[in-house]
């Protein structure tokens, strides 16, 4: 993969100059950045932070992208969280734009819960081939989202959308919403 021409998208409202700073740093050799400080959207947030990542949520993207980096974003995270304490003080939502279109929101109120789902958001990859079975998604979906379930300790399936519809992932299957 080459870093030429890769634009990385930072949307955000109550991050720190410092924290910004700090992510920018790390993802200035690997993308061109381009950064939007936007209006509080969500009135249960105090912090804001939407990444979207111009690859798909794959091995190659860890790969290229460097597991020392990857760690260093994570730690960030935490920090962030760490610094505004409990409660919904902080939502992150990163999103892969590859074919599909794999999102992550980290809108956990309790700290070690939101520091576990950081941590194990790259073993999502593991089950992503199961998740983006064909005969088990519905028809022409473009994003599927995760959320981090405190209960079960673990990333799980929550909205898959398509043009025309979403759909929540219930049980063991997708169920659409009217």
């Amino acid at each position: 993969m080459s870093e030429q021409n890769l634009k990385t998208i930072l949307r955000y409202y109550g991050i720190s100059p410092w924290e910004i700073e700090v992510i920018y740093g790390y993802l200035n050799s690997r993308f061109f950045i381009s950064q939007e400080e936007i209006e509080p959207n969500d009135e249960d947030f105090v912090s804001f932070l939407e990444w979207d990542i111009p690859l798909a949520f794959n091995d190659d993207f860890f790969n290229w992208f460097e597991f020392k980096r990857w760690e260093k974003i994570k730690a960030v995270f935490k920090e962030m969280k760490r610094r505004r304490g409990s409660g919904n003080a902080i939502k992150i939502k990163i999103n892969f734009l590859g074919n599909k279109k794999i999102s992550f929101i980290l809108d956990i109120d309790e700290r070690r819960w939101y520091d576990n789902a950081i941590e194990k958001i790259d073993f999502v990859l593991e089950l992503l081939p199961y998740h983006m079975d064909p005969e088990k998604l519905p028809t022409d979906i473009d994003e599927l989202i995760y959320k981090f379930d405190p209960q079960s300790i673990r990333w799980r399936l929550n909205l898959a959308t398509s043009k025309e519809r979403k759909y929540t992932f219930r049980g063991d299957s997708w169920i659409p919403i009217k």
